[in-house]
């Protein structure tokens, strides 16, 4: 990928109707930008099933959804759910008898994961047989999914699969100081990526990010044949994140979040997606903006390139709605602090030399810096500062606007994709929501 491809025109055309399905391949927990597109799903009258990751033992051993688990999934999801654990990674996996990869990490310490070594033939025994588990029981819900779609009908395939942090108390500690930690806390990235910690938290994203949309296409290629010979289309989407142009300097520049470890993993996805196009498969990887999410709150400073939407909500032609986003923050912000002072600052830190370094598209993604720690994470406690409420912030109002607005520009949009691998930015973002509540 040589340079972002954006989409830039709003999507209109829709092949998706009544009594066609809607696959979300990842269970869904809480909010996040899969509800968007399960709304426009709902909004089209189309059937909405799910899967499940299933759960753990007493003895980890993986399990699916029991009754009460389900009951909750399904209506949360608003739609049936297969209930058979698919689980991504190899962090749990072993032959039978042996020790997990997290077993192997278990006895690592702050003093000691630099230099502790791990068994890497042990731990390919163990990739195999977490990636065997896995396919084996994609085949499971492939062939009960078969059944769930008429010929004819179009589907949608909604992988929202992410992550494979292996699940062990050092890491916490690790993550604390390379994504929160600046001065005497600060930690170098790379220290992370030139360990074996680092180089098995690298594959275990690999499978759960990238890998498993790969094995997605290829599970429903049985699906995707019958449903052409018959009439039906079949479509692909993932959720990526390659950096987001924003408006710097008055002006939409590409920028990122640094050190974004799982960088390597959504490439990854970005390839698999290449691949399934190159083949004629409609597969499409929506590289959307940083938002503020559960799962996003270790990395401090992420939430500084939400602030620059309200900027471009009154640039794209906003009118008394996007004026009215303004209003919404001001309460939100301690006594004498306005959003516009608040984004005066943020464009300091956007337009510092700093920043500008990291903007380099070629080079995704970087390792951290001191000087990068120091101005990101001292900015993102400033401006946690001007906030009246540490629990009512404007980052999660703006978070909001972006789940809103990428839902129907990613469900419209695949149905004709222009690429294998698209970003949506913050100009078509406000444009969206701009149209979506126009007066």
């Amino acid at each position: 990928m040589n340079a972002p491809v954006s989409l830039r025109d709003i999507p209109a055309t829709n092949i998706f109707r009544r009594g066609d399905v809607f696959v979300l391949f990842g269970e869904l927990f809480g909010r996040g930008y899969a509800n968007g597109l399960i709304n426009e799903a709902r909004k089209a009258g189309m059937t909405i099933i799910g899967i499940t990751v299933g759960r753990r033992d007493e003895n980890n051993a993986l399990r699916p959804l029991n009754d009460e688990e389900l009951a909750v999934a399904e209506a949360n999801l608003g739609g049936r759910i297969i209930n058979v654990p698919l689980m991504a990674g190899f962090d749990l996996d072993a032959p039978t008898g042996e020790a997990t990869p997290t077993d192997l990490l278990a006895g690592m310490t702050l003093k000691s994961w630099q230099s502790d070594k791990l068994d890497w033939e042990h731990i390919e025994k163990c990739r195999e047989v977490g990636i065997a588990r896995f396919r084996d029981s994609l085949a499971l819900v492939m062939t009960e999914l078969d059944g769930m779609i008429p010929d004819g009908a179009n589907a949608f395939f909604a992988h929202t699969m992410a992550g494979g942090i292996p699940k062990v108390k050092v890491f916490l500690a690790i993550a604390n100081r390379i994504y929160k930690g600046r001065g005497e806390r600060f930690m170098s990235s790379r220290a992370l990526l030139d360990s074996d910690l680092g180089r098995l938290i690298l594959m275990n994203f690999d499978e759960v990010t990238a890998n498993t949309f790969q094995y997605l296409i290829e599970g429903s290629a049985k699906i995707r044949a019958r449903l052409a010979a018959t009439g039906g289309q079949v479509r692909y989407t993932a959720y990526g994140y390659h950096g987001t142009e924003i408006l710097i300097d008055d002006k939409y520049q590409w920028q990122t979040y640094s050190n974004y470890t799982q960088g390597r993993a959504k490439m990854r996805l970005e390839s698999v997606a290449q691949t399934a196009w190159d083949q004629g498969i409609k597969a499409t990887v929506y590289n959307c903006p940083e938002i503020r999410t559960n799962s996003s709150d270790i990395f401090a400073g992420v939430e500084l390139s939400l602030f620059p939407l309200l900027l471009a909500l009154r640039r794209e032609n906003g009118g008394a709605w996007a004026e009215a986003q303004w209003q919404a923050c001001r309460p939100l912000l301690t006594d004498g602090i306005t959003p516009e002072a608040l984004l005066e600052k943020i464009e300091h830190y956007n337009t510092s030399q700093v920043m500008a370094k990291f903007r380099n598209f070629d080079a995704w993604p970087m390792d951290n810096s001191e000087e990068l720690a120091e101005l990101m994470i001292g900015t993102s406690d400033e401006i946690m500062q001007m906030h009246r409420n540490r629990t009512e912030l404007i980052a999660g109002l703006l978070s909001a606007l972006v789940l809103e607005g990428t839902g129907p520009l990613m469900f419209f949009e695949t149905s004709n994709p222009a690429a294998p691998v698209l970003w949506l930015n913050h100009d078509i973002i406000a444009r969206q929501l701009n149209l979506m509540h126009k007066d």
